[in-house]
């Protein structure tokens, strides 16, 4: 079958409810959590994926098992340092940046030595502001260039770090915070506001942790070698896989839709914050808590006027996933729109800025760039009638969807290559854009 689509038509306006995948990042770190936890957990609602799946076949090569009825997934956990790991193992990451680095975690206090690898991608990310802090632990790890394959051997004399993390990356923190989990003492951890998934979950099995926060940076204080029990969880819907029909649905004519139970953590949510400040009309409704994760439905409405913005680049770590899509909305927008401070973005699946902005000037978007700071000179009246064809993007699932959602908003004849990627984290993306009415030919 041929591994691209075809769209050569707006999607036409609609009144849709829906529900996305589960949360790509819960699902992760719920699994690599419960591989440690004593005796068997239960996690429902999990994102079935290329990312996921990787994830549970790695756990596995660590000596723990795992069995999926229906919707739910059972683990079995043997505790803190319970891994029982054969000689010369190899964990396949495939695509996931995320179970790469925080499975490197888990990793500081075995026996054996793992080698990690990855597919083309993610071999070409950078895993130094991972790999560093692990060895202050006292773990042995090797790799060429700071990147993968990356071989660890742990070891029974680890001791807790204080580390401080400045990037905002959530999967660095998390790293080290599973690190701790493994060694004695307490560590101490000064980290650039990112995504609180993990400590979250900590406070939730009641592992030893405290965080005290400001403005910019959490302290966190990770009590070590603390046995938890195994747990129930539900995985909510994914922000990031929403993110992409809240934008469709704002560059759509007259149309509304619904979102259900989507987790909306205030460190995830830097979407709807830029896009409300772009006079997006978007509103959660049933606003819940489950297990200190906050869930809701998310009401989009089609909006007339957009306005440009200068975009707070405090934002940028909550919105990480989504910018690209900020970008998009501000090529309909009126004026001239800046955002600051995008640097990470090429440090992703692939370098999502370059990529962007390649991608912006292709549909006849001005965009003027100095080093990692963009302007984005919008077009109200943007209305394609070319031919476009989106390649060449290391297949990186969030450009494929980014460019699905122009197609269908902009007009033109597409066609888009990998469809594929998808299932790194959204496999059902597709399916869902036809029930709400978009003609795509795959």
């Amino acid at each position: 079958m041929p591994n691209h689509i075809l769209i050569n038509k707006k999607i036409p306006q609609f009144k849709k409810k829906i529900e996305v995948s589960s949360d790509k990042s819960l699902s992760i770190r719920s699994i690599l959590i419960a591989s440690q936890a004593i005796g068997l957990s239960k996690i429902s609602n999990i994102l079935i994926s290329d990312d996921v799946i990787n994830c549970l076949k790695a756990i596995k090569k660590l000596g723990v098992s795992y069995k999926q009825k229906g919707n739910i997934l059972e683990i079995n956990g043997f505790g803190i340092n319970g891994f029982n790991i054969k000689k010369n193992t190899i964990i396949d990451a495939g695509n996931s940046g995320t179970l790469a680095r925080l499975i490197l975690g888990l990793l500081v206090k075995i026996d054996q030595k793992v080698k990690l690898v990855g597919d083309k991608s993610l071999s070409k990310r950078d895993f130094s502001r991972v790999t560093e802090p692990l060895k202050l632990f006292g773990a042995n790890i090797k790799s060429r260039k700071n990147s993968l394959p990356i071989e660890i051997e742990g070891t029974d004399f680890l001791r807790p770090i204080n580390y401080l993390e400045k990037r905002g990356s959530a999967q660095c923190k998390s790293a080290v915070m599973l690190a701790a989990l493994n060694t004695p003492g307490t560590t101490i951890i000064k980290a650039k506001k990112s995504r609180n998934h993990t400590e979250l979950l900590f406070k939730y099995l009641k592992i030893p942790i405290k965080v005290k926060s400001n403005k910019e940076f959490d302290l966190i204080e990770v009590k070590g070698l603390q046995q938890y029990n195994a747990f129930n969880y539900s995985i909510p819907g994914d922000i990031s896989s929403s993110a992409f029909f809240i934008v469709l649905t704002v560059l759509s004519k007259n149309s509304e839709i619904i979102i259900r139970k989507v987790n909306i953590n205030e460190t995830r949510i830097g979407i709807i914050k830029i896009l409300k400040m772009m006079n997006c009309n978007i509103i959660f409704k049933n606003k819940r808590i489950y297990k200190d994760e906050p869930t809701a439905d998310i009401f989009v409405k089609s909006s007339k006027m957009l306005k440009s913005i200068n975009c707070p680049s405090k934002l940028n770590s909550s919105a990480i996933d989504e910018l690209i899509l900020c970008f998009l909305v501000a090529a309909k927008a009126k004026g001239i729109s800046t955002f600051k401070d995008l640097g990470e973005l090429n440090k992703k699946e692939s370098p999502r800025l370059d990529i962007t902005i390649k991608f912006l000037r292709m549909i006849g978007i001005k965009v003027v760039r100095k080093k990692d700071n963009i302007k984005i000179y919008g077009k109200p009246k943007l209305y394609l009638k070319g031919n476009y064809h989106v390649k060449n993007f290391l297949k990186d699932h969030r450009i494929f969807m980014f460019s699905c959602v122009a197609a269908l908003t902009l007009n033109g004849r597409w066609i888009i290559e990998d469809k594929d990627s998808i299932n790194t984290s959204f496999p059902k993306f597709l399916k869902i854009l036809k029930t709400i009415g978009a003609k795509i030919n795959c």
